[in-house]
């Protein structure tokens, strides 16, 4: 198992490289003068000289980029253009932020998603398949910032139950986590009914149910473990997702994360803050694909690492 981690993460090297020249590159090609953006339009010729210098953009490319990326290595992403805050302090201010929101989101998908599947499953064909199966198709269909909005519309404005957006308290953290959790949710519930379908016609279900072991322990302690091994990847994958896809939710609420960091990095052509947070979500969601990985083993001791 130690082999295989320490190969695994050996691996995410060329995966994060290829990703620093990919938004190394692309940033390039976006129109805007990271100078002109920090010393404003009044800027003398000179300034504007001096401003290159000193980020080093008078350099060749190659230079830049190899400039950016020996200081990536080290924490160093160079200072936002718009605040003149060092990035990594930037992000540690929001990375928190982001980090509890999807968390909030992934315990509602887990929950609510492993238990509509499981349902359906078990009660297949029923009233009860049919009625899960249709949240899930909504919850995939509905696009987050309208679900978002409805929400708000109906428990902030109408009901005034919760807060509308921003943080504080935990009730803040309601509507922004059904909203980004309920894709996953409805993702997750697909998956778990259609594994749980194939492993309720296994021999060994057969058989526990022979013997006449209670239905709730047949399927919690043996059809639902085994069920979760290929649901395993989809949750991983979706924590992913949502740390990545925060963005509208973050900007819906008005939630002070890395997903709205970025935003408005985008909208000012802050282009350290933009590469700094990519480069983060990368190595989280490379992080999250070896930790499923892993976990693999513990689900099922069948696997076997090489």
């Amino acid at each position: 198992m130690t082999r295989y981690i320490v190969h695994r993460m050996a691996a995410l090297i060329p995966v994060l490289f290829g990703v620093s020249i990919l938004v190394f590159s692309i940033l390039k090609f976006v129109p805007g003068d990271p100078a002109l953006l920090v010393g404003g339009l009044d800027a003398s010729p000179e300034d504007l000289a001096a401003i290159r210098h000193q980020m080093g953009l008078d350099q060749p490319v190659p230079m830049q980029y190899v400039r950016f990326l020996t200081n990536a290595a080290v924490g160093d992403f160079g200072r936002s253009i718009r605040s003149q805050r060092p990035v990594l302090e930037e992000l540690a201010a929001r990375i928190p932020n982001t980090v509890t929101l999807t968390v909030v989101a992934m315990a509602f998908a887990i929950v609510v998603g492993t238990g509509l599947g499981v349902v359906a499953a078990v009660r297949q064909y029923s009233l009860l398949d049919t009625c899960a199966m249709a949240l899930a198709v909504m919850g995939i269909s509905v696009p987050i910032f309208w679900l978002g909005l409805m929400l708000m519309l109906l428990f902030a404005v109408e009901l005034r139950w919760l807060p509308t957006a921003g943080t504080g308290t935990p009730w803040h953290l309601v509507l922004p986590g059904l909203t980004l959790g309920a894709a996953s949710a409805a993702i997750i519930a697909r998956q778990v009914r259609s594994a749980m379908l194939e492993v309720l016609r296994q021999d060994y279900v057969r058989t526990a149910r022979a013997k006449g072991l209670h239905a709730g322990n047949i399927i919690l302690r043996h059809a639902l473990k085994n069920a979760l091994i290929p649901a395993v990847t989809i949750i991983g994958l979706q924590f992913g997702y949502l740390l990545a896809g925060a963005v509208v939710t973050e900007t819906v609420f008005a939630w002070p994360g890395v997903g709205r960091l970025l935003v408005d990095a985008i909208k000012y052509r802050d282009f350290p803050v933009v590469q700094a947070t990519i480069l983060w979500l990368a190595v989280i969601f490379s992080a999250v694909n070896l930790i499923v990985d892993v976990l693999y083993g513990f689900l099922d001791p069948r696997i076997k690492y090489q």
